[in-house]
């Protein structure tokens, strides 16, 4: 007799892996990191120390956080080889794609990539936080014909970051945002990416082929890519009145709104994205940008009458990308960049408990036949 299966499409609700990482408790609106609350990791903690608890296991002192920052700006420079590629590519390519092909060519160069130990794994995830960053703006900066950022030692590793994309020093405000959006990015259980990410590790391949796998699932628009289409959404209303329109006429033609609902969170507001609202208050206040706030308010009160549905993370921050000068295509590379410590310790973790993952399907094609 056949074993007895149940489908689940998408594996929706279905228990795919033992974690001591992280866990989404929706019950109490709280993403659980090693036993944190990660909202208050994000903003008591910069983004590094958050990346230490997850790759590490444990919140560092001040003396482990500034040597990690000391080994990662030693690391930061990009191996020339991987600089030329990322120049050789189209113009027209999508920054996800460079990153991917940036990351894929700075594998071969890392010289712990076949070691599955547990310190050898460190040593790559240093220089993978330093270097994933540096492949992003150097790659955008390459197709814009504009000169590379090199780092400046007296910013911290989130204001560098920003300020190698932008060319400009970002104020104290605009670090501690784009920082705080690092942090509330970095992890978040089982989605799509992760879970990408460790099946390829299960077969015991390199750390840096895990993350391609981990790139390629992100840059899908029903994953990573969901901000920048917010983001050109709020751009094309311009005005509240505009925007509660265009959602109204998108959903009469039964378009997806891009920036609401999620797989978890399907009847209360993602509380990443209510962090990032305020961010986004704090940022516009007295700018130039504050009506984008209001914008954005008007598009959370429209979805919430018309479909009961709350915004997820990207909905806010998109907006607060915005505001700091980042361009859109590079709102899902960092993403992933951000993303990259919690990946990192998944594959960490999957190395040291590993199973190789080997599902089953239902079969549902035609039987018995005969030439």
């Amino acid at each position: 007799m056949a074993e007895e299966t149940t489908f689940r499409p998408g594996l929706e609700g279905v228990i795919a892996a033992e974690t001591e990482i992280s866990w989404l408790d929706v019950d109490h609106e709280q993403i659980v990191l090693r036993g944190y609350d990660l909202l208050e990791l994000a903003q008591k903690c910069p983004y590094l120390s958050v990346a230490h608890l997850l790759i590490a296991g444990r919140l560092p002192d001040k003396e482990e956080l500034t040597a990690l920052e000391q080994e990662i700006a030693q690391e930061t420079p990009l191996p020339q080889p991987v600089v030329d590629i990322l120049a050789k590519l189209p113009r027209t390519a999508h920054p996800m794609d460079l990153l991917r092909t940036g990351l894929s060519a700075l594998g071969p160069f890392d010289p712990d990539l076949e070691d599955h130990s547990s310190e050898a794994t460190w040593r790559q995830s240093i220089r993978v936080l330093a270097r994933v960053p540096q492949i992003i703006a150097t790659g955008w900066r390459l197709q814009q014909e504009e000169p590379i950022v090199e780092n400046d030692p007296k910013l911290g590793y989130s204001a560098n970051f920003l300020y190698s994309i932008t060319g400009k020093r970002p104020t104290q405000t605009e670090a501690a945002a784009f920082d705080e959006l690092l942090a509330v990015y970095s992890e978040h259980e089982l989605p799509n990416s992760t879970f990408a990410a460790i099946v390829v590790a299960s077969t015991l391949t390199d750390l840096y082929s895990a993350l391609v796998a981990g790139v390629a699932s992100l840059k899908g628009p029903l994953h990573g890519g969901a901000n920048e289409a917010v983001m050109h959404m709020l751009i094309e209303a311009k005005t509240p009145d505009g925007l509660e329109r265009l959602i109204l006429d998108k959903l009469a033609a039964k378009e997806r709104i891009m920036g609401f609902g999620h797989r978890v969170y399907m009847h209360k507001m993602d509380p990443r994205a209510q962090l990032m609202k305020t961010a986004l208050h704090q940022l516009v206040a007295g700018t130039p940008h504050e009506g984008l706030f209001d914008l954005c308010v008007r598009g959370e009160e429209v979805m919430h009458r018309e479909k009961g549905l709350y915004p997820n993370l990207d909905y806010y921050a998109a907006p607060v990308y915005y505001v700091l000068g980042v361009p859109i295509p590079l709102y899902t590379p960092i993403f992933f960049a951000a993303r990259t410590a919690g990946l990192l310790a998944h594959i960490r973790e999957q190395y040291a408990h590993n199973r190789l993952f080997r599902p089953r399907v239902r079969y549902i094609g035609p039987q018995g036949l005969h030439l």
